[in-house]
C-alpha cells in the first residue's frame, strides 16, 4: 500500500488550477493555428490571430486565458493500492482550489447556493466538481478542468428512444451547436457522451473533452461519426466568435458506454476556444 499525503494532493491541485487557466492546452493551440492557416474569411482569420496572440500573452505574462476562470471540475483516477494520509481526498482538493484561485488572482465564480435570491459568491471558487474512478495500481492521476459557463450553458442532453437512428443523433448534435451560435465563444470543441444512464452520458461528454483533439478515436464507427459531425458543424458557417468563417468547431470527440435496452441517452458538452485542462500523476 503506497501512502500519498493530503498536503501533496492540495499542492498539486493548486498548481494545476493555475496551469490550466494560464497555459492553453497544446493540442487546442495547434488546432487554432491550423484553423488560422486554412481560413479564407478575412474577419475570421483576424479573430483566430487574436485568439492565438491572447494565448501567447497569457502564457508569457502569467495571466488567465479568459476572464471566466470557470468552475473547477476534477477527474481522478485513484489506484486501489493508494492510501491517502493526513487528511481526506475531497478536503485536500477543495483546499487546493482555494489556494490556486487566491494565489493566482483568478476570478471566483462559484455561488454557495444555486437558488435565486440566494446566490452569494463563496469567495473561494470552491467547492469543485469531483469525479473519482478507482483503478488498478498505486498511482493517483489528477486532471483539473476549469469549465466556463458561456459554453456550459449551451450544453444539452436528450433521452432518445432506442429505435432512434444515427441521423437523429447527428441532427441533435448539430442543432445543439447551431442554437448555441456565438454564445460559447467558438471555435468550440464538442464532447459527446452516448449510452449509460442520463448522468453517465453527461459525464462521458465531459471526459471526451479531455482527449487530445488530434488523437483519433480508437473505435472506427465513432471516428467516422466524429468526422461526419465535424464536417456538418463547420458547414454551419457560424465561425470564430460567431462572425462567419469555415471553423465553427476545432474538433468532435465521442465516448460511448453500454446502455439499457429501453433507452439511448445522448449528451453534448460544448467547450469554448479556451478548452482548458491540466494533468499530473502522483
Amino acid at each position: 500500500m503506497r501512502k500519498v499525503s493530503a498536503k501533496l494532493i492540495t499542492d498539486v491541485v493548486r498548481d494545476l488550477c493555475i496551469d490550466a487557466n494560464i497555459n492553453l492546452r497544446r493540442d487546442i493551440f495547434s488546432a487554432l493555428k491550423k484553423a488560422y492557416i486554412v481560413e479564407k474569411n478575412r474577419r475570421a482569420k483576424q479573430i483566430l490571430e487574436i485568439l492565438l496572440t491572447n494565448a501567447e500573452i497569457a502564457k508569457t505574462k502569467l495571466l488567465p486565458i479568459c476572464q471566466d476562470t470557470g468552475m473547477v471540475v476534477v477527474h481522478i483516477q485513484l489506484g486501489q493500492d493508494v492510501r491517502i494520509v493526513g487528511g481526506d481526498l475531497k478536503s485536500a482538493i477543495n483546499k487546493g482550489v482555494r489556494l490556486g484561485y487566491r494565489e493566482a488572482f483568478l476570478r471566483k465564480s462559484v455561488v454557495s447556493d444555486p437558488l435565486p435570491l440566494q446566490r452569494i459568491n463563496s469567495g473561494t471558487n470552491a467547492p469543485a466538481i469531483i469525479y473519482t474512478d478507482i483503478v488498478k495500481g498505486n498511482k493517483l492521476k489528477l486532471t483539473v478542468s476549469p469549465k466556463g459557463f458561456g459554453c456550459e450553458n449551451v450544453s444539452r442532453i436528450k433521452m432518445f428512444d432506442p429505435t432512434a437512428d444515427i441521423d437523429e443523433l447527428e441532427d441533435f448534435v448539430v442543432e445543439t451547436v447551431k442554437e448555441a451560435g456565438s454564445k460559447p465563444c467558438p471555435p468550440v470543441y464538442v464532447g459527446i457522451g452516448i449510452g449509460g444512464t442520463m448522468e453517465k452520458s453527461a459525464l462521458l461528454s465531459k471526459e471526451a473533452l479531455l482527449r487530445p483533439i488530434t488523437k483519433k478515436n480508437e473505435k472506427l464507427n465513432l471516428a467516422r461519426l466524429e468526422k461526419r459531425l465535424l464536417k456538418r458543424i463547420n458547414s454551419l458557417g457560424i465561425g470564430p466568435m460567431g462572425l462567419g468563417g469555415r471553423t465553427t468547431a476545432l474538433g468532435v470527440s465521442i465516448l460511448a458506454y453500454p446502455t439499457h435496452i429501453a433507452g439511448l441517452p445522448v449528451s453534448v458538452s460544448i467547450s469554448c476556444h479556451a478548452t482548458r485542462s491540466a494533468t499530473k500523476i502522483i
